[in-house]
């Protein structure tokens, strides 16, 4: 493509973007990619159990695309989120998935409630470490696992990278702290004896062009600017991407990015003796 780049846009208020999924609920359900099945076989070997009849908590649940492949493999799956347009999404894909209004800094269950794994799919980046790690913890049983994973653009493909250059040249701020690449030391640093383990998986998926732009669309930073301040920006991606794919159907390629860190036995410390 050959003329003058875009301007760039004016860049959404900051904190709007954790606020923003529920305003496009219904786009991020139908065009959000789900995950391949390598992900999960990986989360059943760091977290040394499998996953069928496991009672796992997905947390920052969305709209259920992980809830939904995670019950799928056999696993016992209660859903946390706090959007309600988002939690609409889930139940009416998933009526049967017992769903709980919360955040993942303050999880409505017991000390004892026994969890085998806690999950965040795409979600963990909203919440402050400090806060969610050790009530992740304090809510598995010992030797559960805390499992983060994010799909993210493959950067070893060239017309991905090439997206996502651009898409920061044309918005201030976007995509500015990657933390997916960060989560094992924020892990480690948190001084409560994790020793993570990961795992990046690459895979693809085959849609319409207008599905990926949909995709786009129902990123926190497309979502915190709006439908009118977020078309120009699309409608140049088509363009561009009708320069790679001229049939209309986008592979999208993605470094799925997994951490996983099991609760040790002793993470919570006994409380004091009454004299």
């Amino acid at each position: 493509m050959t003329g003058t780049p875009p301007p760039p846009v004016q860049p959404p208020p900051p904190g709007s973007f954790a606020r923003s999924f529920d305003t496009v609920a219904g786009q991020y359900a139908s065009a959000r990619p789900g995950y391949p099945p390598a992900l999960f076989a990986a989360i059943e070997e760091l977290a040394g159990r499998p996953l069928a009849g496991a009672r796992v908590l997905d947390v920052g649940a969305g709209t259920g695309i992980a809830t939904g492949l995670l019950t799928a493999r056999g696993a016992r799956v209660t859903a946390v989120e706090p959007g309600a347009a988002m939690a609409a999404e889930l139940r009416a894909a998933h009526p049967d998935v017992p769903l709980v209004r919360g955040i993942g800094e303050a999880l409505p269950f017991s000390d004892d409630a026994g969890f085998d794994l806690v999950g965040y799919a795409q979600a963990w980046h909203w919440t402050d470490p400090a806060r969610s790690v050790p009530e992740a913890l304090r809510v598995l049983r010992p030797g559960g696992a805390l499992a983060l994973w994010w799909n993210l653009p493959d950067p070893d493909v060239p017309w991905a990278a090439e997206q996502e250059a651009r898409l920061a040249r044309r918005l201030p701020g976007y995509h500015a702290h990657p933390i997916a690449p960060e989560a094992p030391d924020l892990l480690r640093g948190l001084g409560l004896g994790l020793q993570p383990e990961c795992r990046v998986l690459h895979w693809t998926r085959r849609v319409p062009l207008g599905t990926h732009l949909a995709m786009l669309g129902s990123r926190s930073y497309f979502a915190a600017l709006g439908p009118a301040a977020a078309a120009p920006v699309l409608e140049a991606e088509r363009a561009a991407l009708l320069d790679v794919f001229p049939d209309g159907t986008v592979e999208e390629a993605y470094a799925l990015d997994l951490t996983v860190a099991r609760r040790p036995p002793m993470s919570h410390p006994a409380p004091p003796r009454r004299p």
